[in-house]
């Protein structure tokens, strides 16, 4: 009896050949990195507007783009940190609006000559630790963060309605307007009209460089992505579960604040009602991203990805002549494949 024995090399011709294992390569590509299902809708969306609308490929509409998505973008991320973590926060836009609204206030009324750093700092500050408390109370009630996060949301909101204020503020500091209004570059579109991109914007890439580092450089990256895989277990091997969660909020709650901020600068206006609603969307564009709502999982890049695609999705539709109340349908329909990709993947990766 003569036994074949297959080689490496063999295995490797035998790859070339097989429709099968072709398939399965591919596939295993996608698993590696999830975030390329938001790349590819990014890619087609792009295509298939600037098919039916030119115009949409000018710098000045990917100069709103960039523009519109800071705000997102900076919500995504602390999202996409306590989705890590293996819990959720829905109070961020709660926060948001309290640091934003109390800072502007008390500029206004106190302390009209504070520098914008000091502005911005505060308001991060406000955030980061009305973020902890969420952590705190998490950990120590030991509820699911949802639980938590919607007390806590309800709570801030009173606190801002109750004691803070009610009123819409239509003329802001003159730091924070002069701040919202410089600029990085002045691009004239075709009809004449100039599109600035703010000097802001760079405030995402540094927030999503400093996340990037926290995940792939530091302990507390790695303990994070620990504790949102199975908390008894990294608790076991010795990670700090309080240490992490109040890491986690706080840090989403320091980005909220400062989205906050720099939302009532470029609108030179604060309104006490600001980003309510805006749970969904933020939620939405960290799961196309690739982050599991268990935890564990997830990355900047495809946080990104997915603020894009939803900041295209909710800024392009009219330019192709589909209502802007088609929004939340092509979003869901977007979240829906995602699911579907996610569930896909795991089934395939239990074979």
């Amino acid at each position: 009896m003569v036994v074949y024995k297959m080689t490496d090399k063999t295995m490797d011709n035998q790859s070339d050949f097989s429709p099968h294992l072709k398939r399965k390569r591919r596939f295993l590509l996608f698993q590696g990195r999830p975030e390329t299902v938001s790349l590819l809708l990014l890619i087609v969306i792009f295509a298939g507007v600037s098919f039916i609308n030119p115009s949409f490929l000018q710098i000045s509409s990917l100069v709103d783009i960039a523009r519109a998505s800071v705000v997102t973008g900076l919500f995504a991320l602390g999202v996409f940190t306590v989705l890590a973590a293996g819990g959720i926060d829905i109070s961020f836009p709660a926060i948001a609006a309290l640091a934003m609204y109390g800072v502007s206030t008390f500029v206004l009324d106190v302390f009209p000559e504070m520098p914008i750093a000091l502005i911005v700092f505060s308001s991060v500050l406000i955030g980061l630790i009305l973020g902890s408390v969420n952590g705190v109370l998490v950990h120590g009630l030991r509820v699911p963060a949802l639980i938590v996060t919607i007390g806590t949301q309800y709570f801030y909101r009173g606190i801002l309605l109750v004691f803070v204020g009610t009123v819409w503020l239509m003329e802001m500091p003159s730091q924070m307007t002069d701040f919202g209004k410089w600029s990085l570059l002045d691009i004239e579109s075709n009809n004449g009209v100039t599109v600035s991109l703010p000097v802001y914007f760079l405030v995402l890439p540094i927030a999503a460089f400093t996340t990037w580092f926290i995940f792939n450089r530091t302990l507390m990256g790695r303990a994070i992505f620990a504790v949102g895989g199975n908390a008894g277990v990294a608790e076991r091997l010795g990670y700090d579960l309080r240490k992490v969660r109040v890491f986690a909020f706080g840090y989403a709650g320091g980005l909220a604040g400062l989205a906050g901020i720099i939302q009532a600068s470029a609108n030179r206006m604060a309104n006490p009602f600001d980003f309510a609603g805006t749970e969904i969307g933020v939620i939405a564009a960290v799961v196309l991203g690739g982050a599991r709502i268990t935890g564990g999982t997830g990355s900047v890049i495809g946080t990104i990805l997915g603020v894009l695609l939803v900041t295209v999705v909710n800024n392009v539709l009219v330019l192709v002549g589909i209502p802007s109340t088609w929004q939340r349908v092509v979003v869901g329909a977007f979240i829906l494949l995602a699911a579907a990709f996610f569930v896909l993947r795991d089934r395939k990766s239990a074979r």
